[in-house]
């Protein structure tokens, strides 16, 4: 199993148009269903006039946290095609907004579909798919002799303490990528007095 993951570099547009509807997708990199919440908020304040707001995101690794939303056009014509887009790019970690703006002609089920589908997609071709890794968080505790043999373990792993405290007692908060969490682990149980727990 893999710990990489692909997802959009930063927030990107796309653009539709069919008889004079407007179809503007936002495609925006996203952590959590928090995160979403915050995007979708913003979003709506931000294109109020705007009749639709449709989305689609997927967090996660599989199996995914996923939601789609239609929002008022008929169902399965706008968040569905819309995720359907963060699927064929294989992107996770990812939300996509598409906001329409109607022209006054109806455009159908099927024209309501391409649009959609055709918005997302242009957002996450106007954006720069990037690989990240699935990383844990873990934190490290010991006594101040240990220090250097603790380091030693962090050097050769060639990890960064995310933040360190030696007052009472030495902690190391560190990140590593999922794959090498268990031999880290490992390396660390076989030190004597140091103490290691993903948090």
């Amino acid at each position: 199993m893999t710990d990489e993951y692909q997802t959009l570099q930063e927030p990107s547009e796309g653009l539709y148009k069919e008889k004079g509807s407007r179809f503007i997708a936002i495609a925006l990199p996203v952590g959590s269903v928090q995160e979403v919440k915050q995007h979708l908020e913003r979003l709506r304040k931000t294109y109020h006039d705007a009749r639709h707001h449709c989305y689609a995101y997927r967090l996660g690794e599989e199996p995914y946290e996923i939601r789609y939303n239609d929002d008022g056009e008929p169902a399965g014509t706008a968040g569905k095609p819309i995720y359907g887009q963060i699927q064929s790019f294989d992107l996770t970690n990812l939300l996509i907004v598409v906001v329409r703006y109607f022209g006054g002609i109806k455009l159908g089920t099927g024209g309501l579909i391409q649009a959609y589908k055709t918005a997302a997609r242009d957002a996450i071709l106007q954006g720069k798919i990037v690989k990240r890794v699935w990383t844990s968080r873990i934190l490290i505790s010991f006594k101040y002799e240990q220090l250097n043999q603790v380091m030693t373990v962090i050097k050769e792993e060639s990890l960064t303490p995310a933040a360190q405290d030696f007052m009472l007692e030495c902690k190391i908060t560190l990140e590593i990528r999922k794959s090498r969490v268990e031999i880290f682990l490992q390396r660390l149980k076989n030190l004597e007095n140091v103490y290691s727990s993903v948090i």
